[in-house]
């Protein structure tokens, strides 16, 4: 319910930003890229575009960075504000994420995070979400530390997971987006 309602309401604020991504640069205005979600199933996350049209076909899957070259201008905002994940919301109402629960990630990296970070698998227990423990705790992955970093926040939710968790990391959330220490 709280899904439907969210993309109605940014619906306006959607229709305006694909607007701008199909003015700022060539290719389509959504990114759908396969994800791992519960029990190992793939699903396509939805995302608006915010890199350059084939951004990965030189290099395979690599992680985003700070300053990445691949990001257009628009698209530096929309990561920014996180607006680009709005689209999810679609998933979450087509039952493939919930709104809170460790990041889905992709499958190249799921299978090397299985093999070298003791544990991982059982992040794939729960329906992954928009929004977990984990991102209103610290930044992106860029290195293994910061996956298992994140892995005791992920494994510390799914220990605690109650809907007083998910509207206490809710809250944070949009404390980090709007308020002290946005980001």
């Amino acid at each position: 319910m709280l899904a439907g309602l969210g993309l109605l309401m940014l619906l306006p604020a959607l229709a305006l930003l694909a607007l701008a991504i199909k003015l700022g640069s060539r290719g389509p205005v959504f990114f759908i890229q396969e994800r791992v979600g519960k029990h190992g199933r793939h699903f396509g996350i939805i995302k608006l575009r915010t890199m350059v049209l084939n951004a990965e076909q030189d290099t395979g899957p690599i992680w985003a960075r700070a300053g990445d070259s691949r990001v257009t201008r628009l698209g530096r905002f929309l990561r920014a504000t996180h607006l680009d994940e709005a689209p999810q919301l679609i998933n979450v109402l087509r039952g493939e994420m919930s709104l809170v629960g460790p990041r889905p990630e992709r499958p190249f990296f799921v299978d090397q995070f299985r093999i070298h970070v003791q544990g991982y698998e059982r992040r794939l227990e729960v329906k992954p979400g928009i929004t977990g423990l984990a991102q209103v705790s610290g930044t992106y992955d860029e290195t293994m530390r910061d996956v298992e970093r994140k892995l005791r926040y992920d494994l510390l939710y799914i220990k605690r997971m109650c809907l007083m968790t998910d509207v206490a990391i809710l809250f944070l959330t949009v404390r980090c987006l709007t308020g002290r220490g946005a980001r």
